[in-house]
């Protein structure tokens, strides 16, 4: 799957009914082209059903976390930013409690880990660094 088919999947995403001319136009081929395509999107099954269903492809391993994030008040429009234009950020959720979001993240990983930086008993600093 290419860039193009990416784009001709997000049309359908947002209309799935939207006719092959149409989707052509958009994406600069031909019809049969783009007939092609689909079909080869159906055969694979990414695209199933009457509505467009996105699968992802069997042949890559995905790994799906979720991340408890709290932010303060000021910095909230530019972590929603952030999230916005990252592909790997599925879900971004408001919730209540000691967090402030919960954020669902995917990522082409066999396997993960994640630490979380609790506090910092020694710092030296970046200049330290630069002189080993």
């Amino acid at each position: 799957m290419d860039d193009l088919d990416r784009k001709i999947l997000s049309l359908l995403a947002h209309n799935a009914r939207m006719p092959v001319k149409e989707i052509a136009e958009h994406v600069s081929l031909t019809s049969p082209a783009v007939s092609s395509r689909i079909h080869k999107l159906e055969s694979d099954g990414i695209i199933g059903g009457y509505t467009v269903v996105l699968n992802r492809p069997a042949n890559r391993l995905y790994v799906d976390a979720l991340i408890s994030l709290s932010v303060a008040p000021s910095e909230r429009e530019g972590l929603l930013s952030l999230l916005q234009n990252s592909k790997e950020v599925l879900q971004c959720y408001h919730v209540t409690g000691e967090y402030t979001f919960l954020i669902k993240v995917s990522q082409k990983l066999g396997s993960t880990c994640t630490q979380i930086i609790l506090s910092t008993p020694v710092d030296h600093g970046p200049l330290e660094a630069l002189q080993l």
